[in-house]
C-alpha cells in the first residue's frame, strides 16, 4: 500500500477504534490487577522503520539484562530483515504483517491477537509517535502493561488511551534514548506522571557490532571482482555511495547531480579507490543513471547484488559511505565503517546513527520540517535544506578519510 492510503486508513479508521477501543480498555483496567506477575514475555512493536529496529536494540538488550526478559518484536513483513543483523530477538519471537494489500493486512492484523495471547505477552512496549494501528495492536494485545508515548498537553495525534505506562517523548535527545525511557517506565518500581523520570547516558546507547567473518568477505570481493574484472583487493578501496531513501520520506534524497559530481571529485582525488552505487534491485535503474553520468570504469553499479544479510560484511571491507538520511546508515554502525550521513527534513540530534557517523547537515530555518507533531508529512516539495549542501562541503568533510587511503599506496 502506498504510503498516503496508510495514513488515511489510520485517519479515517483508527480514530473511532482508538475511541471505542479506549472506553473498553478503562473497564478492563478498573477490574484487572496488572502488577501481580513480574514481566517475562515482552513485546517490541515498530513496523514501518527498518532503522529504528537498530536505534531500539540498546532498549532490548537493557530488558534482557535487567529482568531477563523473553523479547518479541512486531513488524512489517519487508522490514523484518533489519531485525535479523543484530538476533537480538529470537527468530521465532518475531510477528510480521503484510502491508503489500489489503487483505494479506487484515488477516495478519486479526492473526496478531491471537499470536501475542498463544505467546502469553505480559506487555506491550509500542515505539511507534504517531500510528494509531500501533495503539491499537497494544490495546487488545492482552498484555496487562502497555508502554508507549504520550502527549499530555502536547500537540500530538489522538492514540485513544490504552496505555498502563505513559511516558513523556522528549523531542530534545535522540530516539534511542527515548527507547531505553520506555523499558525503564517499564522497569519503574512506583507510579511516575509522567513517565520515565531518569537519567540515560550516552553509554545506554551504544550498539552491539556483528562479527564478520574472513570467508563472508571474501565472498563480497567475489561479487564486487564479477561486476569489475580489474579489480583488486589489495589495490583497490572501496568507497560506498547510497543515494536513495525510502518512499517514506522521499524529500532526504539529495540531488543525483551532486552525487555524480562528488563521484567525480573522489575519482580525481584517489587514483585507488572504486565507488560501489548501493541500492536494493528496485533502485538498480537508478543506480545506473547516476553511473552513466559519471561515466567511469571505477565506478560500478552495486545495486541488488547483495542480500540485505550480506550488508554488514560489504561494509567490513568498505573504507567509508556516504548516504541520505536512510536506513543503511543505521544499518552500518553495528560495523566500524564510518559513514557521512546527509540530513535535511530530520535533524541528526533526534535520528543521528549510533555509529561511527559524521552528519553533514545544514540546519535552515525550516529544518527539520518532520517530527511527531505532524505524522512526519511535510507539506515540502522543494528540499532547498539538501540542495545548499553543495558536493564540495561533502568532500570536504570526507578529505581526510581520501589522504588516508593515498598514504596506503
Amino acid at each position: 500500500m502506498k504510503v498516503d492510503t496508510m495514513r488515511r486508513i489510520d485517519y479515517y479508521i483508527g480514530v473511532p477504534l482508538c475511541f471505542l477501543g479506549s472506553i473498553g480498555n478503562k473497564f478492563i483496567l478498573l477490574i484487572s490487577n496488572r502488577n501481580k506477575k513480574p514481566q517475562k514475555n515482552v513485546l517490541f512493536i515498530e513496523l514501518s522503520e527498518m532503522g529504528s529496529a537498530i536505534l531500539v536494540d540498546p532498549a532490548m538488550r537493557k530488558l534482557q539484562r535487567e529482568i531477563n526478559a523473553n523479547v518479541h518484536f512486531a513488524i512489517f513483513r519487508k522490514n523484518k530483515p533489519s531485525l535479523d543483523l543484530l538476533k537480538t530477538v529470537p527468530e521465532g519471537n518475531i510477528y510480521t504483517i503484510r502491508e503489500n494489500n489489503m487483505a494479506a493486512f487484515f488477516f495478519d492484523t486479526m492473526k496478531f491477537f491471537f499470536w501475542t495471547r498463544k505467546r502469553k505477552i505480559d506487555a506491550v512496549i509500542d515505539l511507534e509517535l504517531f500510528s494509531r494501528f500501533t495503539a491499537l495492536l497494544t490495546g487488545f494485545s492482552g498484555a496487562r502493561n502497555k508502554v508507549g508515548f504520550h502527549a499530555y498537553y502536547n500537540e500530538g495525534l489522538y492514540r485513544g488511551s490504552f496505555l498502563t505506562h505513559k511516558v513523556a517523548y522528549n523531542p530534545h535527545i535522540h530516539i534511542a534514548k527515548n527507547f531505553i525511557a520506555l523499558v525503564n517506565a517499564l522497569l519503574a518500581k512506583r507510579e511516575e506522571v509522567p513517565f520515565s523520570k531518569t537519567l540515560i547516558s550516552d553509554e545506554e546507547i551504544k550498539l552491539n557490532k556483528v562479527e564478520i567473518t574472513a570467508e563472508e568477505k571474501k565472498n563480497i570481493r567475489d561479487a564486487v571482482s564479477s561486476c569489475m574484472a580489474s579489480f583488486r583487493p589489495e589495490r583497490h578501496k572501496i568507497i560506498l555511495i547510497n543515494p536513495n531513501a525510502s518512499e517514506l520520506l522521499i524529500q532526504r534524497r539529495w540531488p543525483p547531480q551532486y552525487y555524480a559530481e562528488l563521484i567525480r571529485k573522489i575519482i580525481d582525488a584517489c587514483e585507488n579507490a572504486i565507488i560501489l552505487i548501493t541500492g536494493d534491485p528496485r533502485e538498480r535503474e537508478e543506480a545506473q543513471l547516476l553511473k552513466d553520468q559519471v561515466q567511469s570504469q571505477r565506478v560500478i553499479n552495486f545495486a541488488g547484488m547483495l542480500t540485505f544479510a550480506q550488508l554488514p560484511s560489504l561494509y567490513g571491507i568498505s573504507e567509508f559511505m556516504i548516504t541520505n538520511d536512510s536506513g543503511p546508515g543505521h544499518f552500518s554502525a553495528v560495523t566500524g565503517m564510518p559513514s557521512f550521513v546527509i540530513f535535511g527534513p530530520e535533524t541528526p540530534a533526534l535520528y543521528g546513527s549510533l555509529g561511527r557517523t559524521t552528519a553533514i547537515y545544514a540546519g535552515l530555518a525550516c529544518s527539520p520540517c518532520v517530527s511527531a507533531a505532524n505524522h512526519r508529512k511535510t507539506a515540502c516539495k522543494d528540499n532547498v535544506c539538501l540542495q545548499v549542501i553543495k558536493p564540495e562541503q561533502v568532500f570536504a568533510a570526507i578529505k581526510s578519510n581520501l589522504e588516508k587511503i593515498n598514504a596506503e599506496r
